[in-house]
């Protein structure tokens, strides 16, 4: 089976693309939600969290977020022992998950698919982008943050320009471009690809690079 990723940055609206593709019987697996149900399900994952931040982390057995996001809001080594930790699992996640579809393809959404190496499970990788501008009036309306939280948080992740160049094709969400057909032309492509695709071996998730 053909494994896609799609990914942009926040604001891009990938999520808006994912359904578009989910509306033509696609299925779609949402890494960041997915990631945040396994740091509440898996019970090793819990440990190991609470282990390496404390018992603050979680209340019962629920993730204390506050806690946590506070943690590595500005600290970029608490933030890499994190993914450390939970991308492995969501790995593991994910490929039990693919197994189990019978569709041409299945998408993969993260919004840190390379920096999680994510990257490295996928046959193909769909970018979504738009003006940064843009990103932030959306995330404004959306999430209701100041500009220099938005700014924060984009400077956080990897520049969107070598990000797109690392993709297989780029949607423009820009409202101006038509997205639909963008995407109906995506779908048609990977539809053909299936086709003749015959499925290599990934890399295993313990030898993949964080």
């Amino acid at each position: 089976m053909l494994r896609v990723g799609l990914t942009g940055g926040i604001g891009s609206g990938k999520t808006t693309v994912a359904r578009i593709f989910e509306s033509l019987g696609i299925p779609v697996y949402n890494a960041d939600t997915s990631a945040k149900r396994l740091m509440n399900s898996d019970e090793k994952l819990r440990e190991e969290i609470i282990k390496v931040f404390g018992a603050n982390s979680y209340k019962g057995t629920e993730l204390n977020r506050s806690f946590l996001s506070s943690e590595i809001y500005n600290d970029e080594k608490k933030l890499d022992k994190l993914n450390a930790l939970v991308h492995p699992v969501v790995f593991r996640d994910v490929k039990s998950w693919a197994e189990k579809q019978t569709s041409p393809y299945v998408i993969e959404e993260a919004a840190i698919l390379f920096e999680s190496g994510s990257n490295k499970f996928q046959d193909f990788i769909i970018g979504v982008t738009a003006p940064e501008e843009l990103r932030i009036r959306r995330l404004k309306k959306r999430d209701g943050k100041t500009e220099e939280e938005i700014r924060f948080y984009i400077s956080r992740q990897m520049d969107e320009e070598k990000k797109m160049s690392l993709c297989d094709v780029v949607i423009q969400n820009d409202e101006r471009q038509m997205l639909v057909p963008q995407v109906l032309a995506v779908h048609k492509r990977l539809l053909e690809l299936a086709k003749t695709f015959s499925k290599k071996d990934p890399p295993s998730e313990e030898t993949s690079s964080l």
